[in-house]
Protein backbone atom coordinates (compact mmCIF):
# COMPACT_ATOMS: atom_id res chain seq x y z
CA UNK A 1 0.00 0.00 0.00
CA UNK A 2 2.80 2.56 0.82
CA UNK A 3 4.11 2.16 -3.05
CA UNK A 4 0.69 2.36 -4.39
CA UNK A 5 1.03 6.10 -2.26
CA UNK A 6 4.75 6.89 -3.21
CA UNK A 7 2.88 6.15 -6.88
CA UNK A 8 0.09 8.15 -6.05
CA UNK A 9 1.96 11.12 -4.46
CA UNK A 10 4.57 11.70 -8.00
CA UNK A 11 0.71 12.83 -9.79
CA UNK A 12 -0.17 16.58 -9.90
CA UNK A 13 -2.04 17.52 -7.38
CA UNK A 14 -5.03 18.81 -10.17
CA UNK A 15 -5.18 14.94 -11.25
CA UNK A 16 -4.71 13.81 -7.69
CA UNK A 17 -8.50 16.64 -6.94
CA UNK A 18 -9.79 15.46 -10.47
CA UNK A 19 -9.76 11.73 -9.34
CA UNK A 20 -10.94 12.54 -6.12
CA UNK A 21 -14.13 14.42 -7.02
CA UNK A 22 -15.10 11.93 -9.52
CA UNK A 23 -14.71 9.07 -6.49
CA UNK A 24 -16.39 10.99 -4.44
CA UNK A 25 -19.55 11.69 -5.73
CA UNK A 26 -19.64 7.89 -6.34
CA UNK A 27 -19.25 7.25 -2.90
CA UNK A 28 -22.16 9.59 -2.09
CA UNK A 29 -23.94 7.81 -5.16
CA UNK A 30 -23.10 4.56 -4.02
CA UNK A 31 -23.65 4.21 -0.29
CA UNK A 32 -27.00 4.88 1.22
CA UNK A 33 -25.73 5.35 4.84
CA UNK A 34 -23.20 8.06 3.52
CA UNK A 35 -25.62 9.73 1.69
CA UNK A 36 -28.01 9.74 4.69
CA UNK A 37 -25.30 10.62 6.81
CA UNK A 38 -24.53 13.80 4.79
CA UNK A 39 -27.87 15.45 4.22
CA UNK A 40 -29.18 14.87 7.63
CA UNK A 41 -25.78 16.42 9.11
CA UNK A 42 -25.90 19.30 6.69
CA UNK A 43 -29.69 19.88 7.22
CA UNK A 44 -29.04 20.20 10.77
CA UNK A 45 -26.80 23.06 10.09
CA UNK A 46 -29.32 24.54 8.18
CA UNK A 47 -28.15 23.97 4.68
CA UNK A 48 -29.64 21.72 1.77
CA UNK A 49 -27.91 20.17 -0.74
CA UNK A 50 -27.74 22.36 -3.65
CA UNK A 51 -25.75 24.65 -0.87
CA UNK A 52 -23.62 21.78 -0.17
CA UNK A 53 -23.12 19.98 -2.87
CA UNK A 54 -19.32 20.69 -3.68
CA UNK A 55 -18.71 19.28 -0.61
CA UNK A 56 -19.25 15.77 -2.08
CA UNK A 57 -16.60 16.32 -4.38
CA UNK A 58 -14.34 18.00 -1.47
CA UNK A 59 -14.45 14.54 0.39
CA UNK A 60 -13.54 12.54 -2.39
CA UNK A 61 -10.45 15.19 -3.07
CA UNK A 62 -9.35 15.20 1.03
CA UNK A 63 -8.85 10.81 0.30
CA UNK A 64 -7.34 11.06 -3.04
CA UNK A 65 -4.79 14.27 -1.91
CA UNK A 66 -3.08 12.13 0.98
CA UNK A 67 -0.34 10.67 -0.72
CA UNK A 68 1.01 13.95 -1.96
CA UNK A 69 0.84 15.35 1.48
CA UNK A 70 2.24 12.27 3.20
CA UNK A 71 4.77 11.20 0.45
CA UNK A 72 5.54 14.32 -2.16
CA UNK A 73 6.79 17.44 -2.74
CA UNK A 74 5.33 19.83 -0.19
CA UNK A 75 2.36 22.02 -2.09
CA UNK A 76 2.03 25.69 -2.44
CA UNK A 77 0.55 27.58 0.96
CA UNK A 78 -0.75 30.75 1.13
CA UNK A 79 -1.39 32.08 4.88
CA UNK A 80 -4.42 34.11 5.88
CA UNK A 81 -4.14 35.81 9.22
CA UNK A 82 -0.32 35.15 10.07
CA UNK A 83 0.27 38.17 12.08
CA UNK A 84 -2.07 35.85 14.64
CA UNK A 85 0.55 33.51 14.72
CA UNK A 86 3.87 35.36 15.50
CA UNK A 87 1.96 37.40 17.70
CA UNK A 88 1.27 34.68 20.04
CA UNK A 89 5.30 33.59 19.11
CA UNK A 90 6.65 36.77 20.33
CA UNK A 91 5.26 36.37 23.47
CA UNK A 92 6.90 33.62 24.33
CA UNK A 93 3.39 31.46 24.51
CA UNK A 94 3.01 28.11 23.25
CA UNK A 95 -0.41 27.91 20.63
CA UNK A 96 -2.91 25.42 21.18
CA UNK A 97 -4.52 25.61 17.17
CA UNK A 98 -7.91 24.13 16.51
CA UNK A 99 -9.59 23.37 13.26
CA UNK A 100 -12.76 21.46 12.54
CA UNK A 101 -12.80 18.62 9.31
CA UNK A 102 -12.89 21.60 7.31
CA UNK A 103 -10.60 21.70 3.86
CA UNK A 104 -7.50 19.88 3.92
CA UNK A 105 -6.43 19.95 8.17
CA UNK A 106 -3.03 18.25 7.25
CA UNK A 107 -1.88 21.22 5.30
CA UNK A 108 -2.45 23.42 8.38
CA UNK A 109 -0.11 21.50 10.42
CA UNK A 110 2.72 20.87 7.34
CA UNK A 111 2.38 24.61 6.73
CA UNK A 112 3.31 25.90 10.18
CA UNK A 113 5.98 23.25 10.35
CA UNK A 114 7.69 24.61 7.36
CA UNK A 115 7.32 28.37 8.38
CA UNK A 116 7.11 28.75 11.83
CA UNK A 117 8.81 25.50 13.37
CA UNK A 118 7.88 22.52 15.67
CA UNK A 119 4.29 21.60 16.53
CA UNK A 120 2.90 18.53 17.67
CA UNK A 121 -0.08 17.28 16.45
CA UNK A 122 -3.04 14.43 18.50
CA UNK A 123 -4.32 12.23 15.72
CA UNK A 124 -6.85 8.51 16.25
CA UNK A 125 -4.79 5.55 15.27
CA UNK A 126 -6.31 3.60 13.08
CA UNK A 127 -7.99 0.57 13.94
CA UNK A 128 -6.37 -1.50 10.79
CA UNK A 129 -2.65 -2.33 11.55
CA UNK A 130 -1.86 -1.90 7.65
CA UNK A 131 -3.15 1.79 7.88
CA UNK A 132 -1.89 2.24 11.11
CA UNK A 133 1.99 1.48 9.99
CA UNK A 134 1.11 3.47 6.64
CA UNK A 135 -0.48 6.27 8.82
CA UNK A 136 2.47 6.53 11.42
CA UNK A 137 5.07 6.85 8.96
CA UNK A 138 3.51 8.56 6.64
CA UNK A 139 3.06 12.04 8.28
CA UNK A 140 6.90 12.29 9.58
CA UNK A 141 7.58 15.49 8.59
CA UNK A 142 10.53 18.16 9.54
CA UNK A 143 9.11 19.99 13.10
CA UNK A 144 6.10 18.32 12.60
CA UNK A 145 5.15 15.69 15.41
CA UNK A 146 2.20 13.57 16.08
CA UNK A 147 0.77 12.03 19.16
CA UNK A 148 -1.66 9.69 19.86
CA UNK A 149 -5.32 9.93 21.50
CA UNK A 150 -3.42 8.57 24.48
CA UNK A 151 -1.93 9.80 28.10
CA UNK A 152 1.12 9.66 27.12
CA UNK A 153 0.23 11.89 23.88
CA UNK A 154 -1.65 14.20 25.69
CA UNK A 155 1.75 14.36 28.02
CA UNK A 156 3.77 15.44 24.83
CA UNK A 157 1.35 17.92 24.25
CA UNK A 158 1.24 19.28 27.32
CA UNK A 159 5.24 19.36 27.17
CA UNK A 160 5.05 21.17 23.85
CA UNK A 161 2.71 23.79 24.88
CA UNK A 162 5.08 24.74 28.24
CA UNK A 163 7.99 24.39 26.28
CA UNK A 164 6.32 27.36 24.04
CA UNK A 165 5.49 25.24 21.19
CA UNK A 166 2.58 24.65 18.77
CA UNK A 167 -0.05 21.97 19.03
CA UNK A 168 -2.60 21.11 16.74
CA UNK A 169 -6.33 18.70 17.22
CA UNK A 170 -9.11 18.59 15.83
CA UNK A 171 -12.36 19.11 18.52
CA UNK A 172 -15.26 17.93 16.66
CA UNK A 173 -14.08 14.72 16.53
CA UNK A 174 -16.02 12.69 18.86
CA UNK A 175 -13.61 11.53 21.67
CA UNK A 176 -13.68 8.13 23.88
CA UNK A 177 -16.07 7.95 26.68
CA UNK A 178 -15.65 9.69 29.53
CA UNK A 179 -13.18 12.29 27.73
CA UNK A 180 -15.96 14.31 26.72
CA UNK A 181 -18.74 16.46 27.79
CA UNK A 182 -22.02 16.77 25.71
CA UNK A 183 -22.78 20.20 23.90
CA UNK A 184 -24.77 21.46 21.35
CA UNK A 185 -23.30 21.55 17.56
CA UNK A 186 -25.60 22.93 15.42
CA UNK A 187 -27.90 23.12 17.51
CA UNK A 188 -27.92 18.94 18.36
CA UNK A 189 -26.25 17.98 21.30
CA UNK A 190 -22.35 16.20 20.32
CA UNK A 191 -19.69 14.71 22.36
CA UNK A 192 -17.38 16.75 22.71
CA UNK A 193 -13.75 16.89 23.71
CA UNK A 194 -12.53 19.06 26.72
CA UNK A 195 -9.21 18.53 25.96
CA UNK A 196 -8.30 21.88 23.52
CA UNK A 197 -9.53 23.65 26.99
CA UNK A 198 -7.26 21.75 29.38
CA UNK A 199 -4.24 22.12 27.45
CA UNK A 200 -4.99 25.96 27.22
CA UNK A 201 -5.98 26.40 30.58
CA UNK A 202 -2.51 24.11 32.50
CA UNK A 203 -0.60 25.83 30.09
CA UNK A 204 -1.43 29.77 29.41
CA UNK A 205 -1.06 28.70 26.16
CA UNK A 206 -3.02 31.10 22.90
CA UNK A 207 -5.76 29.40 21.39
CA UNK A 208 -6.36 30.41 17.65
CA UNK A 209 -8.77 28.53 15.31
CA UNK A 210 -7.08 27.56 11.66
CA UNK A 211 -8.43 25.60 8.75
CA UNK A 212 -7.22 24.82 5.13
CA UNK A 213 -8.69 26.12 2.40
CA UNK A 214 -8.44 23.81 -0.72
CA UNK A 215 -8.06 26.05 -3.79
CA UNK A 216 -9.52 25.75 -7.07
CA UNK A 217 -8.07 23.63 -9.64
CA UNK A 218 -5.24 22.08 -7.29
CA UNK A 219 -3.63 25.15 -7.04
CA UNK A 220 -2.65 24.45 -3.69
CA UNK A 221 -4.23 25.80 -0.07
CA UNK A 222 -4.63 29.03 2.12
CA UNK A 223 -4.59 28.63 5.07
CA UNK A 224 -7.01 30.63 7.52
CA UNK A 225 -6.39 31.94 11.06
CA UNK A 226 -8.61 33.38 13.18
CA UNK A 227 -8.88 34.46 17.04
CA UNK A 228 -10.45 32.96 19.73
CA UNK A 229 -13.18 35.63 20.93
CA UNK A 230 -12.76 36.99 24.11
CA UNK A 231 -12.03 34.66 27.20
CA UNK A 232 -12.01 30.97 27.18
CA UNK A 233 -14.11 29.66 29.94
CA UNK A 234 -13.02 28.03 33.23
CA UNK A 235 -15.32 25.21 33.34
CA UNK A 236 -14.63 22.34 30.60
CA UNK A 237 -18.41 22.45 30.55
CA UNK A 238 -18.65 25.97 29.61
CA UNK A 239 -15.27 26.05 27.20
CA UNK A 240 -16.79 23.11 25.31
CA UNK A 241 -19.71 24.69 24.18
CA UNK A 242 -18.27 27.75 23.46
CA UNK A 243 -15.62 24.99 21.18
CA UNK A 244 -18.06 23.93 19.06
CA UNK A 245 -19.59 27.49 18.56
CA UNK A 246 -16.48 28.56 16.94
CA UNK A 247 -15.97 25.42 14.82
CA UNK A 248 -19.44 26.25 13.22
CA UNK A 249 -18.19 30.04 12.67
CA UNK A 250 -15.44 28.14 10.93
CA UNK A 251 -17.84 26.01 8.97
CA UNK A 252 -20.09 28.50 7.90
CA UNK A 253 -16.98 30.15 5.83
CA UNK A 254 -16.69 27.38 3.61
CA UNK A 255 -19.24 25.20 3.93
CA UNK A 256 -18.49 23.58 0.68
CA UNK A 257 -15.47 22.07 2.52
CA UNK A 258 -17.02 20.87 5.09
CA UNK A 259 -17.06 17.24 5.67
CA UNK A 260 -20.44 16.34 6.45
CA UNK A 261 -20.46 13.00 6.44
CA UNK A 262 -18.19 12.36 9.10
CA UNK A 263 -20.21 10.58 11.80
CA UNK A 264 -20.50 14.02 14.36
CA UNK A 265 -23.25 12.49 16.48
CA UNK A 266 -22.43 9.23 17.77
CA UNK A 267 -22.10 7.89 20.85
CA UNK A 268 -18.71 7.90 22.28
CA UNK A 269 -17.15 4.05 22.40
CA UNK A 270 -18.68 2.25 25.60
CA UNK A 271 -20.93 5.32 26.04
CA UNK A 272 -24.77 5.58 25.41
CA UNK A 273 -26.08 7.89 22.40
CA UNK A 274 -28.04 11.15 23.38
Amino acid sequence: MKTLFRVLALLPLPVLHAVGAALGWVSFLVSGTYRRRFLENAHQAGYALAQVSAAVAEAGKLVFEAPRLWFGKAPPVEWDGAPLIEAARAAGRGIVFLTPHLGCFEVTAQGYAARFGRITVLYRPARKPWLRELVDTARSRANLDTVPTTLAGVKQMLKALKAGEAVGLLPDQVPPDKMGVWAPFFGRDAYTMTLSARLAHQTGAAVLLVWGERLPWGRGYRVHVRAWPGELAGNTAAAAVQVNAQMERLVRECPQQYLWGYARYKAPTGGLAQ
